[in-house]
């Protein structure tokens, strides 16, 4: 097995200038409650998803993260956004994005398709990108965002620039072509990458033994000639350490690592899938004996955190998302003719033409008026 020998060094500040880690390069009290913070947050904004899904304001699937938000939150803390990290989703990876920025009411507007939601209705769930705040849109395609961010972090290199990417695909995703095509490519020139595998046991309704022979997923970073690593997707302080290790490693020029986050998808691949093909016993028994948020709360109060600090965490994080699901659902839904605008780069300052006074149809018009701006069509 390909592991890492990199010492942990002390954790970059990418949210609030204010925490420092202590003198030892361990996380600091603030950040581990921050930590909470996040994860809480993800469990939190999805369960009040979950309610509006069922009261058909949600518009197409809703896609859920249950189990598996130490993986997320953890790795994401390890970037450092103050030298423009960057990273990209996929649909279970909600809490990276909020740790990158991303606001609760903007998920809501997003699933249910607001007018005022990042895309403006275009896009759903959390299929939208944000450059200034560093997460990069995603596509549903397994395995394609590799070799975008393997592009993404050429250009790092190619730059000069001190910056980091990281990419999350799933345990099926290492079985396409895209990954393979994007991570050689990323390990042969070397590139600033982190790539975490969330093996969560299942690529849809299929389980891990019958899409692959590999008995772990870390061992495939041999084939590459990368450093792999590999740890308790549902610990998120283990999660934390093993992709620091590697954000190090890349900004020292160190290339590509391989992290293999073991961990369990609690919900089906959507929220309409019934989980029919799971062995009975196994999401109660990852359930009550492996939740990352349980054990991350005991972990905390082991350690000398207080109920009361964590109690207060839970209720800012309430009124959050009722704050933000009362403006999402105040919120209008898109003007159709807001699908007209914006489909070229530079959206033309005039309506389209067919909406215009005196104008019946497009059809009717065979040459553009000489009022148009050059960017206009």
């Amino acid at each position: 097995m390909a592991r890492s020998s990199t010492a942990a060094s002390k954790p970059a500040n990418s949210r609030d200038n204010q925490v420092r880690s202590n003198s030892d390069g361990s996380l600091s009290r603030e950040q581990k409650l921050e930590l909470y913070y996040y994860m809480r947050l993800t469990r939190s904004l999805e369960e009040r998803l979950v309610n509006l899904y069922r009261q058909t304001k949600v518009v197409g699937g809703l896609f859920r993260s249950l189990g598996q938000e130490a993986d997320a939150v953890g790795s994401a803390y390890a970037l450092d956004r103050s030298k423009g990290d960057v990273l990209s989703p996929l649909i279970r990876n909600l809490g990276s994005m909020l740790v990158q920025g991303a606001k609760p009411n903007e998920i809501i507007k997003q699933y249910m398709a607001k007018g005022d939601s990042p895309t403006r209705g275009r896009e759903l769930n959390i299929h939208y990108g944000d450059l200034v705040r560093g997460f990069i849109g995603q596509i549903s395609h397994l395995g394609d965002m590799v070799p975008v961010m393997a592009g993404v972090t050429l250009s790092f290199k190619m730059r000069k620039e001190n910056r980091v990417g990281l990419v999350y695909v799933g345990d099926g995703a290492t079985s396409t072509g895209a990954f393979h095509e994007g991570i050689n490519f990323a390990a042969v020139q070397r590139c600033p990458l982190v790539v975490v595998v969330e093996n969560n046991g299942y690529a849809y309704s299929t389980p891990l033994s019958k899409q692959t022979a590999a008995k772990q997923l870390v061992d495939k970073a041999i084939g590459y000639g990368i450093a792999g690593d590999q740890a308790d997707g549902n610990d998120v302080i283990a999660t934390y350490e093993v992709t620091k290790r590697a954000v190090d490693r890349a900004r020292s020029g160190g290339g590509v690592t391989l992290i293999e986050l073991i961990t369990y998808r609690r919900k089906g691949h959507a929220e309409h899938d019934n989980q029919s093909y799971v062995p009975p016993g196994e999401i109660d028994r990852w359930a009550s004996e492996n939740d990352p948020v349980d054990r991350y709360v005991k972990r905390l109060l082991a350690e000398g955190f207080d109920h009361s600090e964590l109690k207060a965490i839970d209720a800012k994080v309430t009124l959050e998302i009722d704050t933000a699901t009362d403006e999402a659902e105040a919120s209008p839904m898109p003007d159709p003719t807001d699908a007209l605008v914006g489909i070229y780069a530079d959206p033309p300052a005039l309506a389209p033409l067919w909406f215009r006074e005196g104008i019946k149809s497009a059809v009717d018009v065979h040459e553009r008026p000489s009022s148009w701006g050059t960017h206009d069509v």
